[in-house]
């Protein structure tokens, strides 16, 4: 899943979820630097990621995306079903979505613990451009792929061109909207009962 759904997901406390979008940023020995609390989040997210690639349903997704992509598969399910997610916020939860990224992105901005310098600025940016709440619309999703586009090719050294690939999204809607509405409700069962346990 991508940044929307794992915040959603998270347990609802600043720590938790930074932690949730740290373990996307932060990467090796650097974690071990962070506080338990974080460190809860980075684990969060891990549940949520092995989840995910696992299932069957999103398996069922990825088969839906064309060859061309199949390597970058993954990626482009996760942006999707957060489209999915922002589309179809009020079943998974009673605060608007708009009143959900508000209270994300203050209370990031008023952290006052540590973290590194690039996370605060991506933070920074998320808020700015409102990432999360820019997934309700098609456009928002085409604006994530060039995001991902540009990381991938500074990580990579090469070109990366995945804004083509919203049309994977136009041509696949309905049936990838099935699959997410199928898929979300067992992913949110399965954190919770991690959560708890």
């Amino acid at each position: 899943m991508n940044w929307l759904a794992h915040l959603l997901l998270s347990e609802p406390n600043v720590e938790n979820r930074l932690g949730n979008l740290l373990a996307d940023i932060v990467k090796g020995t650097a974690r071990q630097e962070l506080n338990s609390h974080l460190q809860r989040g980075i684990a969060c997210h891990q549940v949520i990621d092995r989840f995910t690639d696992s299932h069957i349903v999103v398996q069922r997704s990825k088969e839906r995306i064309d060859s061309s992509y199949r390597r970058f598969a993954g990626v482009l399910v996760d942006v999707f079903y957060d489209h999915f997610l922002a589309k179809n916020w009020s079943q998974y939860s009673s605060v608007s979505l708009d009143e959900f990224t508000a209270e994300i992105y203050e209370s990031f901005r008023a952290y006052p613990g540590q973290i590194p310098l690039v996370v605060r600025e991506v933070i920074s940016r998320v808020a700015a451009e409102d990432w999360l709440g820019s997934y309700r619309n098609v456009s928002g999703v085409e604006n994530g792929l060039l995001r991902i586009s540009r990381r991938l090719s500074r990580r990579r050294n090469r070109n990366f061109i995945l804004t083509p690939a919203i049309n994977e999204l136009i041509t696949h809607y309905d049936a990838l909207e099935y699959d997410f509405q199928e898929f979300f409700p067992q992913l949110f069962s399965h954190v919770q009962n991690w959560c708890i346990a």
